[in-house]
């Protein structure tokens, strides 16, 4: 059964603490026009569950060959190359059916399915399989590595999981791994897998988490948080003895500099963040230092428009591709 929006943000926030006023850190700045007036290139993927079609999908990576990964409510990933020439007619207008290359499904879906997905310095896919407890490591033709696992268990001690939501390695080989439930924390793991320590709670302080439900690293080391229902983004230093906390921004509401569940962010090539905002149903730009430069978006099932869009991901050819989760599509934008 499909749910509506209000069904499905009510349903998304009983598993959400209460969120706190958080001061956003600078005042909204002047939004540009370039982005206000943006419309998708490409809009691709339509409702079902046959192979190509998506049902509500969660989350997506994009491989080093720029081929599109992305995973659904059904538990599928499928394999997609996201500019073929073929995702178009004759007349140049796009086609329903993405162009899929390839898909499988994770082991078990019994329990839920993954909500996050992730790429690996040694270019593994890594899938965040929520309701298992644990990260699984596949290689890009979807052969699981039996040899490779993150977590497993559910529970609160070390290395031990509730709900797992994303996953990112560093360029020293570690791992960070976000979690929500009872205990919403970042795990830190090795190279090899071994937990190096955690940090965080549940809750709406500073360095306290409300679904962490995206993690993005930066050239600089720095792990970016989406903090969703705290509708906010926190960013740590990771690399020194302990986690800092260095910058935060984000409160709850509408307005520019606002967000309303951010569940997926990444960086353009002039080194802004792109924000989707589940609950605003909008892409938000900002500065490193947390100033709106611009959103666009808004509800609907146009070109253009957004339901609960739950992941963005930008590609090599800077094509950022949304994932437009109760449309079942994807829509592209070039902003090179």
């Amino acid at each position: 059964m499909r749910l509506n929006r209000r069904q499905f943000v009510s349903n998304s926030a009983k598993i959400c603490a209460a969120s706190a006023s958080i001061a956003a850190i600078a005042t909204p700045g002047c939004v540009s026009q370039t982005d206000a007036n943006r419309i998708p290139d490409l809009v691709w993927g339509r409702r079902g569950i046959s192979d190509g079609r998506l049902m509500k999908p969660r989350a997506m990576a994009v491989s080093p060959t720029d081929d599109l990964y992305v995973v659904d409510m059904l538990g599928r990933i499928q394999v997609f190359d996201p500019n073929s020439k073929e995702l178009r007619d004759q007349s140049g207008d796009s086609l329903p059916e993405g162009k899929l290359l390839r898909g499988w499904r994770t082991p078990f879906i019994k329990q839920g399915k993954p909500v996050g997905l992730g790429w690996s310095n040694d270019n593994m896919l890594l899938v965040a399989d929520t309701h298992y407890y644990r990260v699984l490591f596949y290689l890009p033709d979807g052969t699981l590595n039996e040899n490779l696992l993150i977590g497993g268990e559910h529970g609160d001690e070390p290395g031990q999981f509730h709900f797992v939501t994303d996953v990112v390695q560093d360029q020293r080989g570690h791992f960070f791994v976000g979690q929500y439930g009872q205990l919403d924390q970042i795990q830190e793991f090795d190279s090899d897998c071994q937990f190096v320590r955690r940090w965080g709670s549940q809750g709406s302080k500073l360095g306290e988490f409300s679904r962490p439900q995206a993690l993005l690293l930066d050239d600089e080391g720095l792990l970016w948080v989406a903090d969703a229902c705290n509708h906010r983004v926190q960013v740590f230093e990771v690399t020194g003895a302990e986690p800092k906390l260095v910058h935060h921004f984000g409160k709850h509401g509408q307005g520019p500099g606002q967000l309303q569940y951010p569940y997926g962010f990444d960086f353009d090539a002039d080194g802004t963040l792109l924000v989707a905002e589940y609950g605003n149903h909008r892409i938000q730009r900002f500065s490193r230092t947390g100033e709106s430069l611009a959103t666009w978006g808004g509800p609907g099932t146009k070109a253009g428009q957004f339901m609960s869009p739950w992941a963005l991901i930008m590609d090599s050819k800077r094509n950022l591709h949304v994932l437009d989760s109760l449309n079942h599509r994807v829509q592209r934008y070039n902003l090179s």
